[in-house]
């Protein structure tokens, strides 16, 4: 009898069993197993890599948040840009005026031509929401870049050198942070001897620099003390080029995505500081918040000329706010999904 501690009698069986089983597939009963060459042994299959933005995107796409907030943004952006061509009258055109009657009808309401009715002075509201659209998209981005330069400016001082110059410019930042945003807005554009359009951008743009400040300052100093940082310094790359082209680009990512949603504040603070009356006076150029501001008069007997203007700011307001939270989102390792 064969000793079955032998090798010899255990490479044997061994040697048996795939015998009994070679070319057998599942209707043989056995189990197909793929031929490997012993080449083959510990193979891995190499993938291609994909990168940040791409792994993002393929997330995003299958968002519905996101369409549904990069959709009313795009629409907004299109309505703004081709306002003029949209609207169905000239929004400072008195074309109602003869169907005004202060006493009696001092707001025309919905005919034929005319949708949404006209306001005090016979001009087509529908008209001043499409081309409305556009200034309060300019008001909106350029406070949104002012602010993003500014802040950009002051985070860089902080995160890139610290020391006493971050303590200065964090000190500054938590003095503006302490006063509430519009206070701090309104104030702003109180000092202004004309109220101007420029008036309120300069005002919201003053209120977001120490958001992007703090937040461009707090990615700059997780970026200090990474390893491509410290290869750098090691190998006696200057501080300039160092903070400029390893430090700033890999920190500006999640400050863009803060643009996304601090541009839907800019709308609101806009529409507010036009509705309070430290906006641009000339009701000649219409925008969505000073439209606000003239419906009061008449908001409780004809409460449509405030609701249009305000759902406006709404809905462009809220579309901005679900595109950038679903990039934030996507982008941070540690909120995905």
């Amino acid at each position: 009898m064969p000793n079955p501690l032998n090798p010899k009698t255990r490479k044997q069986r061994i040697d048996d069993l795939a015998a009994s089983t070679a070319g057998k597939g599942p209707a043989g009963g056995g189990v197909a197993v793929a031929e490997r060459s012993v080449a083959d042994a510990g193979h891995v299959e190499e993938s291609a890599g994909v990168s940040l933005i791409a792994s993002a995107w393929r997330r995003l796409r299958g968002n519905p948040v996101f369409l549904l907030g990069a959709t009313i943004s795009a629409l907004f952006v299109l309505l703004a840009i081709f306002s003029p061509l949209l609207a169905p009258h000239d929004p400072t055109a008195r074309l109602l005026i003869d169907q005004v009657r202060p006493q009696s009808n001092p707001i025309p309401g919905s005919q034929p031509g005319y949708p949404l009715g006209a306001d005090s002075v016979g001009r087509d509201i529908l008209s001043r929401l499409i081309v409305g659209s556009r200034q309060t998209l300019i008001v909106g981005v350029l406070a949104t870049l002012f602010g993003f330069a500014g802040g950009l400016t002051l985070g860089t001082l902080s995160g890139a050198f610290g020391g006493w110059v971050d303590s200065l410019v964090m000190r500054l930042v938590d003095v503006m942070l302490s006063i509430p945003s519009l206070l701090l807005a309104v104030s702003i554009a109180a000092l202004a001897s004309k109220p101007s359009q420029w008036t309120v951008i300069i005002a919201i743009a003053v209120v977001q620099v120490p958001i992007f400040a703090r937040l461009l300052r707090g990615s700059l100093l997780a970026q200090r003390s990474s390893d491509h940082v410290l290869a750098a310094r090691a190998l006696g790359v200057k501080r300039s080029a160092i903070v400029f082209r390893h430090m700033l680009p890999n920190a500006l990512g999640p400050v863009i995505v803060q643009a996304t949603l601090v541009l839907a504040g800019a709308i609101i603070d806009a529409a507010a500081l036009s509705f309070l009356g430290v906006g641009n006076p000339d009701d000649r150029q219409p925008e969505w918040g000073q439209m606000l501001g003239a419906a009061q008069e008449y908001i409780y007997d004809h409460p449509a000329l405030a609701v249009w203007p305000a759902l406006c700011i709404i809905i462009v307001a809220l579309g901005f706010t679900l595109m950038g939270e679903s990039l934030r989102e996507a982008l941070d390792p540690k909120s995905r999904r």
